[in-house]
C-alpha cells in the first residue's frame, strides 16, 4: 500500500471514533437518566477502562502514572463530563458544532508545545472559526443555554490539549494500544467517580432503556472508539486527527434531523458553514509542507532523516509537523 493509501485507510478508521461520538447526544437525551452528566461520563469510561486493564494486564510505571492521570483527565474525564453537560442542555447538532473549534485549539497549542509554525492561513481559520461559533451561539434566533455553550467550548479545549500532549509524549515502549487506552479510560473514570457519588449520587431506579444506553456508550462509545482514536493519533498529524472530529457534529446533526426533528436557523446555518470552512482551511494547510532548505549532506541532524517512520520519506516534513509531533 502506498503512503497515500495508508493515510487514507488510517483516516477512514480514525473518523469512525468521532462519528460514534456524534451519536452521544441522541443516546443521552433518549436513553439515559436525565440531568446526570457525572454518572453518564463515569459509567461510559470506568467499566471500559477496567475491562481493558483486565484484558491487557498492563499498568503504568514511572512517569506514566502521572501522565496517564493527566491524559485520562483531559481526553476522558473532563472531556466526557463537559460533553454530557452540553448534550443535556443543547440540541445535539449545535452542541457538536460548538465543539468543532477543537482543530483551532490544537493548532494554537501545537505552536506552543510542538513548535509548529502558524501560517497566515491558520490565523484566518481562527477568525473564521470564531465567527462561525459566534453566529451559532449569539444569533438573535439561537436562544441557546449559555452553560451548555461554555461546556461545549471547554470540552473542545480539554480534548484539544489532550491531543497535543498525547502527540508530545507518545506511547511508552512495550505498551500496546489497548493497554494505553485502558490506562486513560480508567484514570478518567476514577477522577469522575467521587464527583458522581458526592454531587449526583446513584439513581434510585435504572430502566432497561438506561442500561442499553450505558452499554452502548461504554462498549462502542468508549472502548472501541477510543482505541480507534488513539491509533489514529499515533499514525496521523495531530491537526489532521483533530479535523476528523468534525464527523461528530455531522453525525449529531443528521441524527437530530432524522430522529428528533431538529433544524438549524438561517443564522446558525451560516455559522455552521463558517465553522466547516475554518476546519477545512486548517486541514488543507496542515498537509502543505512549509518551504524548507535542502537536507544537509550526510543526513545530519535537522535533515529529517530520523522522522521517516520506516517508509523512507520524512513523515514530519510530509505533514508539516515537527519530528516530535509524529513520534
Amino acid at each position: 500500500m502506498t503512503g497515500r493509501g495508508r493515510v487514507a485507510a488510517d483516516s477512514l478508521l480514525t473518523v469512525l471514533a468521532p462519528a460514534i461520538w456524534g451519536s452521544t447526544y441522541l443516546v443521552t437525551t433518549e436513553f439515559l437518566p436525565p440531568d446526570r452528566p457525572f454518572l453518564a461520563a463515569m459509567v461510559r469510561a470506568l467499566p471500559a477502562g477496567l475491562l481493558l486493564l483486565l484484558f491487557t494486564r498492563s499498568l503504568p510505571s514511572g512517569v506514566w502514572w502521572w501522565r496517564s492521570l493527566v491524559l485520562g483527565t483531559l481526553n476522558i474525564g473532563a472531556f466526557l463530563y463537559l460533553l454530557f453537560v452540553a448534550a443535556y442542555l443543547l440540541p445535539g447538532g449545535i452542541a457538536a458544532l460548538v465543539m468543532s473549534v477543537q482543530p483551532v485549539i490544537v493548532l494554537l497549542l501545537g505552536a506552543l508545545l510542538l513548535r509548529q509554525a502558524i501560517r497566515p492561513a491558520h490565523l484566518l481559520a481562527c477568525l473564521l472559526g470564531a465567527a462561525g461559533v459566534g453566529l451559532l451561539v449569539v444569533g438573535p434566533e439561537a436562544a441557546l443555554d449559555p452553560v451548555g455553550v461554555l461546556a461545549g467550548l471547554a470540552a473542545a479545549v480539554s480534548m484539544g490539549t489532550g491531543i497535543v500532549l498525547t502527540k508530545r509524549w507518545g506511547r511508552p515502549a512495550g505498551v500496546g494500544l489497548l493497554g494505553f487506552t485502558g490506562w486513560q479510560l480508567t484514570a478518567g473514570g476514577l477522577v469522575l467517580l467521587p464527583a458522581t457519588l458526592v454531587l449526583e449520587g446513584l439513581p434510585t431506579s435504572v430502566t432497561a432503556v438506561n442500561l442499553a444506553g450505558f452499554a452502548y456508550l461504554g462498549l462502542i462509545g468508549a472502548l472501541l472508539s477510543y482505541a480507534l482514536w488513539f491509533r489514529g493519533l499515533e499514525r496521523l498529524p495531530a491537526l489532521a486527527v483533530s479535523f476528523l472530529s468534525f464527523a461528530s457534529p455531522l453525525t449529531a446533526t443528521v441524527l437530530g434531523f432524522l430522529v428528533l426533528d431538529e433544524t438549524l436557523t438561517p443564522v446558525q446555518g451560516i455559522g455552521a458553514l463558517a465553522a466547516v470552512g475554518a476546519v477545512l482551511l486548517v486541514q488543507f494547510t496542515a498537509h502543505r509542507p512549509p518551504t524548507r532548505p535542502a537536507a544537509e549532506p550526510g543526513g545530519a541532524p535537522g535533515s529529517g532523516a530520523r522522522g521517516t517512520g520506516g517508509s523512507g520519506a520524512p513523515t514530519a516534513l510530509r505533514s508539516g509537523a515537527p519530528e516530535a509531533a509524529v513520534r
